[in-house]
C-alpha cells in the first residue's frame, strides 16, 4: 500500500468506528481486524502503520468527529506532511477543499473535561489517552518476579505492585514459552494493586462477585497460593466462560465459576450470605481509566449511560455487602476517575451501611475515602479502590 493507499484505508476504519459509538458497535480493535481480514494483499507493516494512523487520529478527536475523513484531516495540525497525501491519486483521499482546515485538538468531550477538570490537573487529560506500557503479573503459583526479571534483561520491575513488570512495548507476549507455560499474566500495575488492597491470604474465603475474563480472580489465588475458597462470578457466561482456560495455563486449580441469573443475584448467591472474608466488587464502569487502551471509549460514554452504570454500581455494591462476614472486608474498585462512580460512590454507600467503616490504603493519592490512581501520577491506568470492614 502507498502512504495515501493507507491514509485512506484509516478514513475508511475510522468512519467504522464513529458508527460502532454512535450506535454501540464494535470496539476499534475488532473493527481493524475485520477490515483486513478482507484485505489480504495489505502486509504487516501497513497494517501497522494504518493502525497507528487510526489511534492517532481517535486520540486527538475530544468530541466524535463529523467523520474519518475529519478526524484525519485533524492530524495535519500535528502532522503537516500528511496534507500532501489528501492528492485524489487512485486509492488516496481527495484534496482537502478550503473548508476543511484541522480542527482544534482536544482531549476529551466538553462535558468530561468539565467534570474531571475539578480533580485532575490538564496534564492527565493527556496522559489519559497517551500509548499504555505493557504491564504483565508474575504468577507467584509458577516463579516470582526476581526469576522473571532474570529471563528477560529487557524487562523492568513494576513500580507500585510486588508482582508487576514491563516489557518492551510491541512484545508478542502470547508468542513466549513463559506466557504458555503461565508463569506470568498481561495485567497492568494499577490493576494489580487492586488485588494488593484485598490483602487475600491461604484459607480465606473470597469472592470476586464481577470476575468478567478472572484476570483479578487469577491474582487473587496466586495471593492465597491456592488455599482456601475463591468464588468468581458473573452474569455474563461470555466473559466468565474465558476464565477455566486462563486459570489451567496458571496453575490456579482452586477457583469455582458461579455464573448468575442477572435480576435473581440473590437467588443465586444466598448459600454465601455474610459469610465471606473477602468480597471484590470491579463494578462495571465507564472505563474512563483505561482510555489509553480504548480512546473511542471517550465517544461512546454519555450523560445518560454514565447514569445507568451508576445505578448498576450501586446495586452490586448491596450486593457485595451483604455476602461480607463481620470483620470481612469489601473492596470496591472501578477503572474510572469520574467522581460519581469512584468517591461519590462510596460516600453513598457508607451512609446507607453504617456497619462498614473505612481501611485506609497507602498507593496513590485520596479520593474520599478511597484513593485514585492515574496514568501521569503513577504510571498506571486509572482507577478508583475503596477498601471497608464489616464492624
Amino acid at each position: 500500500m502507498t502512504p495515501a493507499a493507507r491514509l485512506q484505508a484509516a478514513i475508511e476504519i475510522v468512519d467504522e468506528v464513529i458508527a460502532g459509538a454512535r450506535s454501540g458497535g464494535a470496539a476499534a480493535d475488532t473493527i481493524i481486524a475485520r477490515y483486513f481480514r478482507d484485505r489480504r494483499y495489505a502486509g504487516s507493516s501497513d497494517r501497522r502503520a494504518v493502525r497507528e494512523l487510526v489511534y492517532a487520529a481517535i486520540r486527538r478527536a475530544g468530541e466524535i468527529p463529523a467523520d474519518g475523513r475529519a478526524a484525519l484531516i485533524g492530524l495535519i495540525a500535528d502532522n503537516p506532511d500528511l496534507a500532501a497525501l489528501f492528492n485524489g491519486a487512485p486509492h488516496a483521499p481527495a484534496p482537502i477543499g478550503i473548508e476543511e482546515a484541522p480542527a482544534a485538538g482536544s482531549p476529551l468531550p466538553a462535558w468530561l473535561e468539565k467534570k474531571l477538570a475539578a480533580r485532575l490537573d490538564p496534564s492527565e487529560f493527556h496522559a489519559l489517552l497517551g500509548r499504555a506500557p505493557l504491564d504483565l503479573r508474575a504468577n507467584r503459583l509458577k516463579t516470582d518476579r526476581a526469576s522473571l526479571l532474570a529471563q528477560f534483561p529487557e524487562a523492568t520491575a513494576g513500580v507500585h505492585a510486588s508482582d508487576a513488570f514491563r516489557l518492551p512495548e510491541g512484545t508478542q507476549v502470547d508468542r513466549l514459552p513463559e506466557w504458555r507455560e503461565g508463569l506470568f499474566e498481561i495485567q497492568d500495575e494499577g490493576s494489580q494493586l487492586i488485588v494488593e488492597a484485598c490483602a487475600a491470604r491461604a484459607g480465606l474465603l473470597a469472592i470476586d462477585l464481577c470476575a468478567g475474563g478472572g484476570g483479578k480472580t487469577l491474582a487473587l489465588a496466586a495471593a492465597m497460593a491456592n488455599m482456601g475458597r475463591l468464588i468468581a462470578c458473573d452474569v455474563d457466561r461470555g466473559r466468565l466462560s474465558g476464565l477455566a482456560p486462563r486459570a489451567s495455563r496458571a496453575g490456579a486449580t482452586m477457583i469455582e465459576q458461579r455464573l448468575i441469573d442477572g435480576g435473581r443475584e440473590r437467588e443465586g448467591l444466598a448459600d454465601l450470605a455474610a459469610g465471606a472474608d473477602l468480597v471484590l466488587v470491579d463494578a462495571p464502569c465507564s472505563g474512563s481509566g483505561t482510555w489509553r487502551r480504548n480512546p473511542e471509549g471517550r465517544w461512546r460514554l454519555t450523560p445518560a449511560s454514565l447514569d445507568r452504570l451508576t445505578t448498576v454500581q450501586r446495586h452490586v455494591l448491596t450486593l457485595g455487602a451483604e455476602l461480607v462476614a463481620v470483620g470481612g472486608a469489601l473492596v470496591y474498585a472501578v477503572c474510572s476517575l469520574l467522581p460519581e462512580e469512584g468517591a461519590g460512590q462510596i460516600d453513598a454507600f457508607l451512609a446507607r451501611h453504617p456497619d462498614f467503616r473505612p481501611d485506609p490504603l497507602a498507593f496513590g493519592r485520596a479520593s474520599g475515602v478511597g484513593r485514585m490512581l492515574t496514568p501521569a501520577r503513577d504510571g498506571t491506568d486509572g482507577f478508583f479502590v475503596a477498601r471497608l470492614v464489616r464492624a
